[in-house]
């Protein structure tokens, strides 16, 4: 079953020359973990914002857990649980007070006017997450005192309160600090397994991309590729032998007599696409000090997908 389908997606801002999103179309299957990266101005949180119904779409189609977007906007609200760039949280609350009403708001608990008026199974979960993002000590604190960490930490809390079937992150981990980062996606790729939730992310932090099931890089408002990690870097970026020795010109020498493809910025980068390392290394009899096996990265992928070229609307 897929969780998201977007059909032909286009978002026109009013004096803009350019369509921000511009006739995409993908789909994500129940469970999976969907990465949708693209540089500022690509159209990510474009898309995620008329995904998760806070932002009209100028036409296409969107069926979010089963629900349409524009006939069941409602339904859809109710299955997905977001997580945005900028907080939402009300500053005249106790960080306990935003879940607590964000949860009955949800309907998943009658309206009780303090925290010992709520069931023990509200309590024994507000306090597991609690204590995994490490703000335990600060759940009953004023939301004015927290800092910006903890805020997005305590944003993490309240979007996971109503166990949504499809959970939106638009750069859930800025400004978290690594370990805190660790334990969210530790407990997110748990919960995902275990609940079948279906993670939609976007990030500038690359390395979390790396075990998506999908990735879908977006520039210009336009899919530019989409597939497995794997399948990003293979199409994208070839491995290379890194080579280097006190002798550089009999190096070269043995590189050019055997026809080797090769490229010399400091070191020499020989080219995988036809031989095997062992084949190379068989064959070159100058001494070397380093020997080195590279293979592409998302981020060298990802980058030379994209160009460095941005939109100025997103």
């Amino acid at each position: 079953m897929e969780s998201v389908v977007v059909e032909n997606l286009v978002k026109k801002y009013k004096k803009a020359h350019k369509n921000a999103v511009d006739d995409i179309s993908f789909s994500v299957k129940e469970g999976d973990f969907f990465a949708f990266l693209g540089p500022n101005g690509a159209g990510k949180t474009t898309t995620i914002s008329i995904l998760s119904t806070t932002l009209s779409k100028t036409s296409g189609k969107v069926t979010i857990a089963g629900y349409d977007l524009d006939k069941n906007s409602s339904k859809v609200r109710q299955n997905i649980g977001v997580i945005f760039q900028n907080p939402s949280l009300d500053k005249n609350l106790t960080a306990e007070e935003n879940v607590r009403f964000h949860s009955i708001l949800y309907g998943l608990y009658p309206f009780a006017p303090a925290y010992s008026f709520m069931p023990d199974s509200y309590k024994k979960k507000i306090n597991k997450l609690s204590e995994l993002l490490g703000i335990e000590k600060e759940i009953f604190k004023p939301i004015k005192t927290f800092s910006g960490g903890m805020k997005r930490k305590l944003e993490i809390i309240r979007s996971i309160m109503h166990n949504p079937k499809v959970l939106f992150l638009d750069e859930p981990t800025e400004g978290l600090d690594p370990i805190s980062r660790k334990n969210l996606w530790e407990y997110l790729n748990e919960v995902r397994k275990k609940e079948k939730i279906t993670v939609f992310l976007t990030t500038h932090y690359l390395e979390e991309a790396e075990d998506a099931n999908t990735i879908c890089i977006i520039n210009h408002g336009k899919i530019q590729m989409m597939g497995t990690p794997e399948f990003i870097k293979s199409k994208i970026k070839q491995d290379y032998l890194i080579l280097d020795s006190k002798n550089n010109d009999s190096l070269e020498k043995e590189l050019k007599h055997h026809k080797f493809t090769y490229t010399k910025n400091g070191v020499f980068k020989v080219s995988l696409k036809n031989h095997t390392p062992q084949q190379i290394i068989k064959k070159i009899n100058t001494s070397l000090t380093t020997l080195k096996i590279h293979s592409p990265t998302l981020e060298e992928a990802y980058l030379e997908i994209i160009g460095g070229k941005v939109n100025e609307n997103d």
